[in-house]
């Protein structure tokens, strides 16, 4: 079987070696923006990026969570004993991460709810973070799925990239702008060590808290959760996003940034190219309901 993250084994072999960490036993994990594996004998997770594109990102992902940490925040933690600084390889980032012991249950919208209404309790950090740009890399992810991407729905997605950007330009908040996790979906909380924690922080940014709170009903719609979902969440964080004269962009944006990003997996993955043309063909028939298979 050919191995699909060879590329990126390679670099973690090399970003490894710069560490004096070893890595004969990785295992892969998940493969996304990121290629994250699991190096049990340290005791250490080694996320590597998929271009030298995202080296910024990993710099400010690392920043983040070091004040995360001074602040007491229940976030996954930077590797012990390694400078928390990117290593760059051929310029792609790797960081080094802690490797949390066994997940004790699956994450509740609860969970995600308390730990959203704490981070966005928190103070600005000591640096500057960016604006939450969901769409900066759509063309970049299209082009990513060579032939697979036709030149109609390039078109498309682009012109409706255009229009969803000009539209959140124009948005006018329910909460105070602030500090945001910038993908706060389930999949990214985890319970470990007797708490739940906040996990894959490359996307925080400075930008509207309703950009975390679209997610959850977005979730409930395409990929199912359990009934009354949206309402418990909302009621633990206190505020119902889907209330908000802005909810509709914003979970169309990021809808059309999640068909966008299916496209990278596309290449040699024939349930991956099924996918994208769903969810395009969703977007193009507005079907709001559809289900999605996440990847």
């Amino acid at each position: 079987m050919i191995d699909s993250v060879a590329g990126e084994r390679s670099v973690l072999v090399r970003a490894c070696a710069k560490v004096g960490v070893p890595c004969a036993d990785a295992t892969l994990l998940s493969f996304g923006e990121n290629a994250v594996f699991a190096l049990p004998g340290p005791g250490l997770v080694a996320r590597v990026a998929r271009g030298a594109h995202l080296a910024e990102r990993a710099r400010r992902e690392i920043a983040v969570a070091c004040w995360l940490a001074e602040q007491d925040f229940p976030a996954v933690r930077p590797a012990a004993g390694i400078e928390p600084q990117p290593v760059l390889v051929d310029g792609r980032p790797v960081t080094f991460w802690e490797l949390l012991p066994p997940a004790e249950r699956e994450p509740d919208v609860v969970d995600l709810a308390r730990l959203l209404k704490r981070l966005h309790a928190l103070p600005a950090p000591p640096f500057a973070l960016p604006a939450r740009e969901p769409l900066a890399l759509v063309a970049t992810w299209l082009d990513s799925a060579d032939a697979a991407v036709g030149l109609a729905d390039r078109r498309y997605l682009l012109a409706r990239r255009d229009e969803l950007a000009a539209a959140c330009r124009e948005l006018t908040p329910a909460l105070p702008p602030g500090l945001i996790h910038g993908d706060a979906l389930l999949r990214n909380v985890g319970v470990h060590g007797g708490r739940a924690l906040l996990l894959d922080w490359e996307t925080v940014a400075h930008d509207l808290r309703e950009f975390d709170l679209v997610l959850t009903p977005m979730a409930a719609a395409r990929y199912g959760l359990p009934a009354g979902a949206e309402r418990r969440f909302a009621k633990k964080y206190g505020f119902d996003v889907t209330t908000w004269p802005g909810y509709r962009v914003l979970r169309e944006t990021r809808e059309l940034a999640a068909t966008a990003w299916v496209a990278q997996h596309v290449p040699g993955n024939p349930a991956a190219e099924e996918e994208f043309h769903h969810r395009v063909h969703t977007l193009r028939t507005n079907n709001t309901r559809a289900h999605w298979h996440a990847f």
